[in-house]
Parts: C-alpha cells; structure tokens; sequence
C-alpha cells in the first residue's frame, strides 16, 4: 500500500497541537488519521480502531520500550512506527524496524508511513503458476496441463500450489502436511503420499512433481 492508495494510520502523540499538525500533513497525502494524545489509552485504541499503521511518539515516554511492546501488541499486524528523541544503545533494540527522530518535516513522516505500509503489505498472488505445460490459477483455483482442464480436491489445489511456488526446493513429508493441511492438523506422513500419487496421477506424464528419496518431494520447474 502507497501513500496514494491511502490507509488508516493512527498516530499517538501527547501535543495535541503537534498531532493535529501530522494529521494534517496525511491527510492531505490521502490517509485515513485517527489520533490519540493519552498515551495511556494507546494501546486500547490501536486495538479499536485496527490502524494500518500506527505513528507512536515515545519522545517524553519514561519507559519507551515497553509502551512499543504494548502497542504493537495491540495493533497487530500493523506496523508501529517509533517516532523519538536521539536514540541510544538501550532503547534502540526495543522499538522495530520503523523509527523517525524528531525533529522532522511532514514529507519524512509521509514518506515513513508509506513506506511501513510497503514493507508490511503481503505479496500479491501470481496471475499463474507454471512448470512446464501445467499451470495454476490460484485466484480461480483452476488447474490445467496444456489445453486440459484438471479437476483436484481442495488438498490436492493446496498442497501442488505450495509445490509450484516454491519450485526447485525440496520438502519432507512433515513440510508438506504443515503447509497443505495445517500445523497439527495429525495426518500422517503417508497422507501426503496418498496426496502426491493422485496428483501425478490426474496430471499425468507432464507431471513436475519429483521424489527425492529419503527426503521428501520437490517440484520440478
């Protein structure tokens, strides 16, 4: 997400007059800006208002790394940007990856915000997967070998796109039932056998999917 797309951005500031002037400045660039000047209250409002990205100003705070913690706690997934005075070695390692140091302009906190929502967002899906004449949609969950529609499970989808997205890369049996059915979902290791054999076999001869014995499967691109 860019600044020109827009989100929500919660900023945790104690000067009001300091927190109108920011939100002034993202709102202008297209945000979304709810405000809390109570550091107290920071950590409940980043859980009600469920920000995209939260602008927490620990300048004046007496313990920064914790109220971080507790913010980023409650924001969760968001980002936090930590905005402080001069850091030293004793706080530093307690406030993420997003920090801005006072005193800056409105362009760096722009350009901090969108770049937090960069770095945050999750990769888009591929349009298609491809190994060879098999290829997968993962938006329409459809599956084709040349100009042959193939008809899979739900598992079957699941476990052969996880294969193609991570082609060349060898996974054990135990790999595959985590990322196919879930992490301690109690299927066996010769489900995922089962699984591939039904795969190969709806594929066919074009199928990419390898055993590695001793090991597990891998999919060849």
């Amino acid at each position: 997400m860019t600044a020109e797309s827009g989100g929500r951005v919660l900023v945790i500031e104690h000067e009001p007059a300091v927190a109108e002037l920011e939100r002034r400045y993202l709102v202008r660039e297209g945000f979304d800006v709810d405000v809390e000047t109570d550091p107290a209250r920071a950590a409940a409002t980043a859980a009600l208002t469920r920000p995209d990205v939260v602008v927490l100003d620990l300048s004046t705070v007496s313990r920064p790394a914790e109220l971080y913690r507790r913010v980023a706690e409650a924001a969760r997934p968001a980002p936090v940007i930590a905005v402080t005075g001069p850091l030293d070695q004793v706080t530093a390692p307690g406030l993420g990856d997003h920090r801005v140091t006072r005193p800056f302009g409105p362009r760096l906190l722009v350009g901090a915000v969108a770049e937090a929502l960069r770095r945050s967002a999750p990769p888009e899906a591929p349009d298609v997967l491809r190994a060879g004449p098999v290829m997968l949609d993962p938006r329409g969950r459809a599956v084709t070998v040349g100009d042959r529609g193939v008809a899979l499970t739900v598992t079957e989808f699941d476990l052969l796109e996880f294969l193609m997205g991570n082609p060349g890369r060898v996974f054990t049996r135990e790999q595959l039932l985590d990322a196919a059915w879930g992490p301690g979902a109690g299927a066996g290791s010769r489900t995922v056998d089962v699984h591939i054999a039904q795969l190969r076999a709806k594929l066919g001869e074009e199928s990419p999917i390898r055993t590695v014995r001793g090991v597990g499967y891998v999919l060849d691109a």
